[in-house]
């Protein structure tokens, strides 16, 4: 994916959803201003960990349980 297609998909993308939230009743400023609100929380989000996904094979992972009342009836 070149540079300018990837910007492209992104301003298709993203005319859809604004679109798709006017047609829904939104005003178009609310949308863009939510839009630059949830970003902004974005950016945050990725500089306080920006790869989460690295978080979850730290933690230790639970053997599932077999408490349960269906497990009896075998």
């Amino acid at each position: 994916m070149t540079t300018n297609s990837w910007r492209a998909d992104l301003h298709l993308g993203l005319e859809k959803l604004v679109d798709a939230a006017v047609v829904a009743g939104a005003r178009q400023q609310d949308v863009y201003a939510a839009i630059l609100d949830e970003l902004g929380q974005l950016r945050l989000a990725y500089e306080r960990d920006p790869d989460p996904t690295d978080d979850a094979s730290e933690q230790v992972i639970e053997e599932p349980s077999n408490n349960w009342p269906a497990a009896d009836n075998r």
